[in-house]
């Protein structure tokens, strides 16, 4: 029908978003709920997982206030990754879900690496160890909560459980099971090995099914609950990391994707499987394929913690901006290094390439003359610095030399960030044309499934654009390249004894 759409989820850290796509992937119509999240202790961040569900089916319902549901010819979920819950046989949750951002398994890293190693644990699931991936967090009910595992009947990831709900399936794809650890990347199956060292049996487990293929139908009871038609195809999806990437259309290795979110997440498409510490090998949506994944966990999330912080007074102007708005505005008068204050920003550990969970962030350069506009431009050019650390790392790696990244997420509406970025990395960064391109790569996932193309690629080419273009600027450039290799690259390495003592000295095991 020509106006049928299918719909793509975006189950995120913070909401769940539901939008209806048609086949040139511009939206018809979203739909938008909200959840939270909890952090009991220091360092853990939590969720309870029925507001997974709550808010998909709200974000559905309010879907349906603006367009006909029974006009959807197939939905398709992605998802915040690491994060995981532990269902008895009904499939509802025993404890609060433990989400990608906690960091409560530092000390089970020694325990992983005794057990497997880590260069082994690398090899088999392509992600250097760190605390990011769930089977450390696993491995820490198995030593603190040991009944909440075996009183398990599975332990899903938020894709999992969510098209459980939807489906009454217990089943996953292995591009949203590998974020886990738990995944054999290069065989597609569940790694026997770290299953059995995390604590867990296989039995556990969701089963997988291929990305882009069907993995159940809407039931009466999620019809109901959702507004949608009983029976509608369901396919298999990807973590929003990926997902971001097939919605900027990387399906070859000279562009890279880059989501400005609450974390910042980049990758590179390879036709072969690579390890490297200087990033995560991930699954991608072309069969045998994966992106090569570069992460930093204080991206937006280090913004508005700044703005919460120190600019909270912005949100009473009479001005129609929000504090963001204001303080960009006042940091695009400074100069490029923020008149000498320089920003590592490791406000919630670094993965890549240092893989240190005590990371904190680093500030120098403090003098009488800076203000919150220096400090909101350093968290800026930080950013891209560490991007720069990032893409430049993998460049080298690959041997591929990278012509442009796709930008998309909540930091791409930044002029000023773009920019920065472009001038800091020598790449020229573009922008998608869609702010949502992780629930667009849904959405196209869905559309090739429901036969509007005849594969993967040819509809990913079909449903994104691109927008504005920032090209790097050589004299600002040659200006950010003497405080990268003269200062930036040298700080982290420097301090980094004393950071990592600080962070055990001052925090809870």
């Amino acid at each position: 029908m020509s106006n049928s759409f299918v719909i793509g989820v975006d189950s995120s850290t913070t909401s769940c978003k539901a939008i209806a796509w048609d086949r040139r992937g511009r939206a018809l119509a979203e739909g938008r709920a909200s959840f939270q999240l909890l952090s009991p202790q220091l360092g853990w961040y939590e969720q309870d997982a029925e507001r997974w569900w709550d808010g998909l089916a709200c974000a559905l319902r309010d879907l349906g206030t603006q367009l006909d549901l029974s006009r959807a010819e197939a939905i398709c979920l992605t998802h915040q990754r690491e994060t995981f819950v532990p269902v008895d046989r009904n499939g509802c949750p025993i404890r609060n879900a433990i989400t990608w951002m906690d960091e409560r398994s530092r000390p089970q890293l020694a325990d992983v690496e005794r057990r497997i190693g880590k260069e082994h644990f690398h090899r088999i699931s392509g992600k250097p160890l760190s605390v990011t991936v769930s089977m450390t967090k696993m491995l820490w009910l198995q030593q603190h909560e040991p009944d909440i595992l075996r009183r398990a009947h599975k332990i899903l990831d938020v894709h999992a459980f969510l098209v459980h709900r939807m489906t009454g399936h217990y089943r996953t794809s292995p591009a949203c099971a590998d974020p886990t650890g738990l995944l054999d990347m290069r065989s597609g199956t569940w790694s026997h090995e770290i299953v059995e060292a995390s604590g867990l049996r296989e039995d556990q487990l969701s089963e997988l099914v291929p990305v882009g293929q069907e993995i159940g139908r809407v039931t009466a009871e999620a019809a109901a609950a959702t507004g949608l038609p009983q029976g509608l195809p369901v396919i298999a999806g990807l973590g929003d990391g990926q997902s971001a990437g097939l919605g900027a259309n990387i399906t070859t290795p000279d562009r890279a994707y880059l989501n400005l979110g609450t974390c910042i997440i980049g990758g590179f498409f390879s036709p072969t499987y690579v390890c490297d510490l200087a990033f995560r090998t991930m699954n991608a949506p072309l069969p045998g394929a994966y992106f090569l994944e570069h992460a930093l966990k204080g991206g937006v999330f280090t913004i508005s913690w700044f703005v919460e912080k120190f600019a909270h007074d912005l949100r009473q102007t009479n001005l129609p901006l929000v504090p963001e708005e204001i303080l960009e505005a006042a940091a695009a008068k400074l100069p490029p290094g923020s008149a000498g204050l320089v920003l590592v920003p490791y406000w919630n550990n670094v993965m890549n390439p240092y893989w240190d969970p005590a990371a904190t962030g680093i500030v120098i350069g403090w003098t009488g003359a800076h203000g919150r506009e220096h400090f909101y431009r350093a968290i800026l050019e930080g950013i891209a610095f560490e991007q720069r650390l990032a893409g430049d790392a993998v460049m080298k790696a690959t041997g591929v030399q990278l012509h442009e990244y796709i930008t998309m997420g909540g930091g791409s509406k930044s002029a000023l960030w773009c920019q920065i970025m472009a001038d800091v990395t020598h790449v020229p960064v573009v922008r998608a044309e869609t702010a949502e391109a992780t629930c667009l790569g849904a959405g196209i996932l869905a559309a090739a499934a429901a036969g509007w193309y005849p594969d993967i690629q040819t509809a990913a080419a079909a449903m994104t654009r691109t927008g504005r273009r920032f090209d790097p600027r050589p004299e600002v450039g040659a200006q950010y390249d003497k405080l990268y290799s003269d200062v930036y690259v040298h700080l982290f390495p420097a301090i980094r004894p004393y950071v990592d003592r600080l962070t055990e000295l001052t925090r809870d095991e």
